[in-house]
């Protein structure tokens, strides 16, 4: 991953199949900003050993790239251990998404690890659960933690939650987890995957709802909901262009006070939500 890619924002994450060798095959011509390599839910148990030696082989074929990063979800438990020291040493490896996490003492753990492998992979916590969603704020300041993610499926389990059509049950998580991200100043989350991807127009619009609460991207379990993601979170050229402006005078004016062309005041954080618009132009 180059430098300038550090800088973007995913708006797309597709997930596939450690295991599924066609799938991974093609997963770089479906269009997505980020691809996962699942070890995890997508992998049956007598698959897992497979299934890491598949990803590892074809993880450390991989060239460095600079337009797509690279995440593999790894287990939990005592198998997290052997797929990260499968994996840490790729090159074109982003980091892990470490599935189910529940504890900042994990996160600590992990980081020990991939420091004794000379790894500078990056974190994402998958949160999971009720404790991992009211600890996002601690998990969110955690060594290595780019960004948090939310696994609404383990997660409805946990607490006993029945969405309805409008998935107002799941606002209080989603907004909490967004907010979480904000005060410990990583990237904002991207929102959780929709299992139904057949219905791309249901897709589109709670993607739509998600953009609102605070989400910059989506992860997919499909590639056709690649484009609808990518779509909904590109901001337009004329966004860019006022953003890029808003930057331009803000740094020229030496990070103190900016004006726009209303020829109202701009201070540091509507700068924070240019530079972001940034990140997630291409």
């Amino acid at each position: 991953m180059s430098a300038d890619r550090r800088d973007f924002v995913a708006r797309s994450a597709l997930y596939v199949p450690g295991n599924a060798e066609d799938k991974l095959a093609r997963i770089l011509e479906r269009g997505a900003d980020e691809i996962i390599l699942d070890l995890e839910d997508a992998v049956a148990p007598k698959d897992k050993d497979r299934a890491r030696e598949t990803t590892r082989i074809w993880l450390h074929d991989l060239p460095v790239l600079d337009n797509v990063g690279v995440w593999v979800r790894v287990n939990p438990g005592p198998m997290r251990e052997a797929d990260v020291r499968a994996m840490a040493g790729a090159p074109a490896l982003t980091g892990f998404l470490v599935a189910k996490t529940e504890t900042v003492d994990e996160l600590f753990d992990l980081d020990k690890l991939l420091a004794s492998l000379g790894s500078t992979a990056g974190v994402v916590p998958l949160l999971e659960s009720a404790r991992a969603i009211l600890r996002a704020g601690e998990l969110a300041r955690a060594p290595r933690v780019q960004r948090l993610q939310v696994g609404e499926a383990d997660l409805r389990a946990d607490v006993g939650i029945t969405p309805g059509p409008d998935e107002r049950e799941l606002l209080y998580t989603r907004s909490h987890v967004v907010l979480a991200s904000a005060a410990a100043g990583i990237k904002p989350p991207i929102a959780p995957v929709s299992t139904n991807f057949r219905d791309l127009d249901a897709f589109r619009a709670s993607t739509v709802e998600l953009a609102r609460l605070g989400f910059v991207g989506r992860a997919c379990i499909h590639p056709g909901q690649v484009a609808v993601a990518n779509e909904v979170f590109t901001p337009t050229p004329d966004e860019v262009d006022a953003a890029r402006t808003l930057v331009g005078r803000w740094e020229f004016a030496g990070a103190g006070v900016a004006v726009d062309d209303d020829g109202r005041f701009v201070d540091e954080a509507v700068i924070r939500q240019a530079r972001l618009v940034l990140a997630r132009a291409r």
